[in-house]
Formats: structure tokens, C-alpha cells, sequence
């Protein structure tokens, strides 16, 4: 397969024009969120997505499948493709529709907010499994919490070394609260990319809609909770996993899985491989996840 070109306005220009006979004149300029994907505004309604690779690729046409099949269950935004195609050889590309709102990296979510994450939860929940698998969506067994339970506390000792983490903190989550905290029910449809640039929140607190949908997997409904205390806050996670009908336990596993993994990429990113993550974001987000909830108490 021959390389593609760089990247330049220019390219993107010429992208467009393939995709649309109008859609060559717009304004565009590269997206600082974009996942895996190189991402670039298209003014100001529409967002240019182009896969770097060929997983890429079949990842991308899933999700333009994924996000027609989801979207009459969730009541908050999913983009839409207006054109898609390739924009190299086997490499593939869509224009999307841009949502309203802002990240809930720096919007904050309201009540009204956790409502609105409350309903995604419930939506997801209700997609039918076999009709998602249908389209190439993976399944995905539940992670073993003793072993990330283990995994964890060597990065919390690195971490508490570093003065950035009590590791005691983590000694709440017992062998016993391990056991009671394993996986329960049939696999939902999970996001499983909750992450705080995947929500976009308006200027009320509102979740206008979510992004990027190329990681779903069927699976355990707890990697959306967790996704969801990294992104918004353990407090505002587990209340608005509460009001989709979630128990506690799977909440608190939710949390759990949120605490660890917050743990181990903070600690791969001081010690590890991870030189791309910005350290303040993964702090904030360890701090969130960290948040104490009431449901812990009872």
C-alpha cells in the first residue's frame, strides 16, 4: 500500500472535494482531541475523521454502523456521517456532523447533566447484543478485578514513593470486596470510551453527546461506570448509573476499576512507556475516580 501524503490543509481541501462536490472550500484545521483517528474541523459544523491504518480503517466503518444502530435508544447526541469514503488507498475517512458543547474535560456536568448520562446508560443497555456482534462489535470478557487489584499496588507504592498517592488508600478494596464485586448479568453494549473528550457538555451542564465510538465492545456494563468516574467524577458516576437502574454492586465495581486504572496509567506515565499523556489530566482524573461516594459507607 503506498503511503499517503502529509497532512496539510491543502490534502484536506482535496479530501473533501472527493467527498463532497461543495465540501472543498470550507475552513479547516486539526482538532487537538481526536483519538485515534486524525481529526480536523471542517468549519464550523462538520468534523473530518481519517484513519491512520487499516485496523483504524475497520474500526471507523464499524462505528459508522455501531452509531446508526445506537442512536434511537440513547437520548443525547451521536454524530451522523454525511459523506464517507477513503482517503488513501484502504484508508478510510468520514464527515461527520459536529455536536454542540464543549468537553467535560473543562465543562463541568449538573444534575441535570447526570440525567442526561443516566439515559446514555440506559440506552446502551437496552441495544440489542446480537444485533451489535452482527455488525463486528467484539466481545469482551470481564477483567478480573484481583488482578488489577495487584497490578495497582505496585503502581500506588511507585506512586506513594512520589508523594502523589496515599497506597494505603487502596488496602479498602479487600479480597473479600473482590469477590463480591465480580462481573453479574448477561454482557450490555459498553462505549467503553467514556473518557472526558467523548462527552460534550453545554454551557448549562448538559451531555449534548458522546464521541468516538470505535471501542465498543459487548461486554461488562462497569467499564462505562468507570469510564464515567475518570471522566465526571466517582460521585456524579455512580449517581447517574444509580438512576439507570445500576446496583450497588455494580457501581462500586465501576469505581473500582476506575481507581485502579487511574492508578496504573498515572504510574506508567511516570515510570513507564507512556510518554504522551498529559501528567495534570491524568492527575485530575485520579482524583475524580478517588472522590468518596455515600454507597461505600452503606
Amino acid at each position: 500500500m503506498p503511503a499517503p501524503e502529509p497532512l496539510t490543509p491543502d490534502t484536506v481541501h482535496r479530501i473533501l472535494a472527493t467527498l463532497s462536490p461543495d465540501g472543498g472550500g470550507a475552513e479547516v484545521r486539526p482538532a487537538a482531541e481526536g483519538g485515534g483517528h486524525t481529526t480536523w474541523w471542517v468549519g464550523d459544523r462538520h468534523v473530518l475523521r481519517l484513519a491512520p491504518d487499516g485496523e483504524a480503517s475497520r474500526r471507523l466503518r464499524r462505528e459508522l454502523r455501531l452509531r446508526d444502530l445506537v442512536r434511537p435508544y440513547v437520548a443525547v447526541g451521536v454524530p451522523a456521517s454525511v459523506a464517507s469514503g477513503e482517503w488513501a488507498p484502504g484508508l478510510a475517512c468520514t464527515l461527520d456532523t459536529r455536536l454542540p458543547g464543549e468537553s467535560a474535560e473543562v465543562r463541568d456536568v449538573t444534575a441535570a447533566g447526570e440525567e442526561d448520562l443516566a439515559a446514555l446508560l440506559t440506552g446502551l443497555h437496552e441495544v440489542p447484543v446480537a444485533r451489535a456482534t452482527a455488525l463486528g462489535v467484539p466481545k469482551e470478557a470481564p477483567r478480573p478485578l484481583e488482578d488489577l487489584r495487584r497490578a495497582a499496588g505496585a503502581a500506588a507504592r511507585k506512586l506513594d514513593a512520589d508523594d502523589e498517592f496515599e497506597a494505603g488508600r487502596l488496602d479498602q478494596l479487600t479480597p473479600r470486596a473482590v469477590v463480591q464485586l465480580g462481573p453479574l448479568g448477561d454482557p450490555v453494549l459498553v462505549h467503553h470510551g467514556l473518557k472526558g473528550g467523548h462527552l460534550r457538555v453545554d454551557r448549562g451542564g448538559r451531555v449534548r453527546g458522546v464521541l468516538d465510538w470505535t471501542g465498543a465492545a459487548a461486554g461488562d456494563p462497569a467499564e462505562d461506570i468507570a469510564g464515567l468516574a475518570g471522566a465526571v467524577g466517582a460521585r456524579a458516576a455512580v449517581r447517574s448509573a444509580t438512576l439507570a437502574g445500576y446496583g450497588p454492586r455494580v457501581c462500586l465495581r465501576g469505581l473500582w476499576l476506575a481507581r485502579c486504572d487511574t492508578l496504573l496509567r498515572l504510574a506508567d506515565r511516570l515510570h513507564g512507556d507512556d510518554a504522551d499523556s498529559p501528567v495534570p489530566l491524568l492527575r485530575t482524573r485520579l482524583e475524580r475516580a478517588w472522590e468518596p461516594i455515600l454507597l461505600e459507607q452503606v
